[in-house]
């Protein structure tokens, strides 16, 4: 789906063609495909994507059974999709554990010729940071391989030719950074900014810089009033400054003991303080998923998405039109994916994604 943030923060035109379906007493619109223009300096760009998730896919979701079915026969999956795109914490490891029976799981789908992707919404690492927990992990990944949220954030910039003149301020950590700076762009705040206080004092006028272009808030543990006055400032004063969002996660994992404050809570703050909605580039919006596509030149159709989170990993599939695998090693449990509340339903769902290797045995 098309943020807001690009209608709030440039001059902008959506011409959405919308099909609409009806699930009970619930009505389903899916846009089907839409272009918008903006404008940098009184320069017009038109943009035009389509959305894969309408049409057929709408009618393969409204005639679906009721219930996510069981993952049983491995194969069968296996042999519909050429990629298999993974979540990463919850799905191939926890913390800094990696769950038992993934390194034979990705080998097996390597023997079969398949195309492996890891795409995560944790912005606070780059995808060279990322590459080096695979390799502490003993598992072989290439940084090609390899998509968080804080890449997606570059990636973006540089899809809508961000000028190079410009600024990006950053609340989140180093991981954005690094991106920033692989992707020639320049920036300022992050962690250094966490140190950072405002001596609230009579006449105290709190400057910033005219150069930013955009603010990109992501997970940061370094967040403060600070940083939420000057990105709050750069979006309300500067002339057309994006606001970008690595994810709107709610909740993370730093511990296995307990849910912590996501990504969302500092990207909620800049919302309030703005009143202005973001461009999201991580999960669940389908920016990587199209990247990915382009980039490898894959179909959609021939995608697996792999997840934990059914509100970020498996809306991200079902939005980018792939195929959906479940898996409750992570944060959801059967229970929340079978609650009358729930209105996410992936194609299937499965324990653990070693259970490719159990159920290719059983189907055998």
């Amino acid at each position: 789906m098309l943020s807001k943030a690009v209608a709030s923060a440039v001059s902008t035109t959506l011409t959405p063609t919308t099909t609409s379906k009806f699930i009970g007493l619930k009505r389903v619109v899916c846009v089907s495909s839409y272009s918008f223009s903006f404008k940098w300096n009184n320069s017009f760009e038109t943009k035009s994507f389509k959305c894969q998730s309408g049409g057929s896919r709408m009618e393969k979701f409204v005639t679906r059974a009721s219930a996510a079915q069981p993952l049983k026969n491995a194969d069968q999956l296996i042999n519909s999709v050429e990629t298999f795109i993974f979540d990463c914490d919850g799905v191939i490891w926890k913390g800094d554990k990696l769950i038992d029976g993934v390194p034979e799981t990705l080998d097996l789908l390597r023997s079969k010729g398949k195309r492996l992707v890891f795409v995560t919404n944790n912005s606070t690492k780059s995808r060279k940071q990322y590459g080096k927990k695979f390799e502490t992990l003993g598992l072989n990944i290439s940084e090609e391989e390899i998509f968080a949220s804080s890449f997606a954030a570059a990636a973006y910039l540089k899809s809508i030719d961000f000028p190079k003149d410009k600024k990006v301020y950053v609340i989140g950590e180093d991981g954005i950074l690094k991106e920033l700076e692989l992707a020639g762009f320049q920036y300022l705040g992050g962690p250094e900014d966490g140190a950072k206080k405002i001596e609230l004092k009579p006449g105290f006028l709190m400057e910033h810089d005219k150069d930013v272009g955009a603010v990109v808030v992501g997970f940061d543990r370094y967040f403060n009033y600070y940083k939420v006055q000057y990105g709050t400032l750069c979006i309300r004063e500067n002339p057309e400054c994006l606001f970008i969002a690595t994810n709107r996660d709610a909740v993370t994992h730093l511990t296995d003991a307990q849910e912590w404050a996501g990504g969302g809570s500092m990207v909620g703050a800049i919302l309030g303080s703005t009143q202005r909605e973001p461009q999201v580039v991580g999960k669940p919006s389908t920016f990587m998923m199209d990247y990915v596509a382009n980039k490898f030149g894959i179909l959609k159709s021939q995608i697996c998405m792999v997840g934990d989170r059914l509100d970020t990993d498996i809306l991200f599939g079902q939005n980018g039109g792939c195929k959906t695998l479940l898996v409750l090693s992570g944060v959801t449990s059967l229970s929340m994916l079978q609650s009358p509340n729930n209105t996410i339903l992936p194609d299937f769902y499965t324990n653990k994604i070693s259970d490719f290797l159990s159920l290719k045995a059983a189907a055998v």
